[in-house]
């Protein structure tokens, strides 16, 4: 049955003992000091703690913790602790472990070696609180293309505190964190604003906890995105220059969530006409042999709950091209235009038309013929001018040189002749009209 005054009453003795025992002689090497390291282990894990010392004449070494309760003295075991254990004890070692470690064991601990004075060394046990797996909170499922969601994530018991990082598939994102503590650990959030749309949908968003304790594999969580959209239409045909005889098939390609299904084909505006030859499968509107009957605007429309969108397409059907010899007569009739101008897939915004005049070359060759009328006109209204010009300035050359005669006799000059020449036409005049 063991002393009540258990362990104190074992360690005054021992130490009694041991002074009487070495009375009168030095206990160590003046200035050896115990040598110790500092400690981190992770909550739950052991933590060894060693003290040593190089020269020793049989001194007793001992361990005591933050609350300078002596653990072991020498080999003898001091405190009642299941969790603590020897693992090597001589005068120039003392190896101790702490399984299942917890917060409430980090402190300095205190290594003593009883010379004259006592001599002691302090080693810092830091205990690392692991963080908790991450949850995700404040997703709706399923979300609605455009609704602004916050996602937020939140792990707890970390010391110290934990970083919280995102990640949209494998692209790393930033979020807003927040850190708060309770007691020795942390709790940590980190949040996320989201504007959806439909390129998130399937889209996984992860929280992952990075942490120092954390060494082998991180913590983390994974929500993915489910978005609702309305759908969108478009038709991809299976040849590009439909002729006639030709087998074509017109794909309705319709994504949306919930899928759009089924969708439906109209021409015209009405009904498919003849389902004998035109077959409906799925999103899939095949035509057996093309006819130029079949001339016309087709539109595919699909619907969800959310919405409906369409998508039109204009079939015009080409003759099968034939090869002519070198000595065959060209044909009368002009060569139509480019087919792959007249094809092409309408979608149902109203600002789309698409539509082409097949006899667009016919108008151009009227253009040209107009253009080259009128340039005619122009040239043929210039050289007249240039006549009338020309006539005008030779009748007003002739008459200087008649007025100008008929004044060069009494003249000194030119300009004096053609006065005078104009003066004799007056006179003369005046003479008619005197004898008259």
């Amino acid at each position: 049955m063991s002393s009540p005054c258990w362990p104190d009453c074992y360690l005054a003795s021992a130490v009694s003992s041991t002074v009487m025992a070495s009375k009168g002689k030095v206990r160590g090497i003046s200035g050896q000091y115990p040598l110790v390291q500092n400690v981190t282990v992770t909550e739950g894990g052991t933590a060894n703690l060693t003290c040593r010392v190089e020269y020793n004449d049989n001194t007793s070494l001992q361990w005591s913790n933050p609350a300078q309760q002596t653990l072991f003295f020498g080999d003898k075991k001091a405190l009642r602790d299941n969790r603590i254990e020897l693992i090597h004890a001589s005068f120039s070692e003392l190896t101790i472990s702490i399984s299942d470690v917890t917060l409430t064991d980090e402190g300095m601990y205190t290594c003593s070696l009883f010379t004259m004075p006592v001599r002691t060394a302090k080693a810092y046990l830091t205990v690392l609180g692991v963080p908790e797996k991450p949850e995700i909170d404040g997703l709706t499922k399923p979300a609605l293309e455009g609704d602004q969601i916050t996602l937020t994530c939140i792990t707890q018991g970390s010391k110290p505190a934990a970083d919280l990082r995102w990640f949209r598939n494998e692209k790393e994102v930033k979020g807003a964190k927040e850190v708060n503590a309770s007691g020795k650990t942390f709790t940590v959030r980190s949040s996320l604003q989201l504007r959806v749309d439909r390129n998130d949908d399937g889209v996984a968003y992860t929280c992952r906890v990075d942490h120092v304790a954390l060494t082998q594999s991180p913590q983390q969580a994974t929500e993915v995105l489910e978005v609702h959209y309305a759908p969108r239409v478009e038709i991809n045909p299976s040849h590009a220059v439909p002729q006639e005889g030709q087998f074509l098939k017109l794909e309705c390609m319709s994504k949306g969530n919930p899928s759009p299904d089924p969708v439906l084909w109209t021409k015209d505006g009405g009904q498919l006409p003849d389902l004998d030859r035109m077959i409906v499968e799925g999103r899939e509107l095949t035509f057996i042999s093309l006819n130029k009957t079949d001339n016309g605007t087709y539109r595919c429309e699909a619907s969800n709950h959310l919405g409906t969108s369409s998508a039109e397409y204009v079939l015009y059907v080409y003759d099968v091209p034939t090869t002519l010899s070198p000595s065959t007569t060209p044909p009368l009739h002009p060569i139509p235009p480019d087919p792959t101008a007249l094809l092409g897939t309408h979608a149902s915004d109203p600002t789309v038309t698409g539509n082409r005049d097949p006899n667009a070359m016919g108008q151009h060759g009227t253009d040209h013929a107009l253009i080259g009328g009128v340039v005619a006109v122009v040239v043929f209204v210039t050289l007249c001018l240039i006549i009338v010009l020309g006539r005008y300035l030779a009748r007003h050359k002739g008459t200087y040189l008649t007025n100008e005669a008929k004044g060069a006799d009494d003249a000194p000059d030119a300009d004096t002749a053609i006065i005078n020449a104009e003066g004799n036409h007056a006179h003369a005049e005046e003479k008619k009209e005197y004898f008259i």
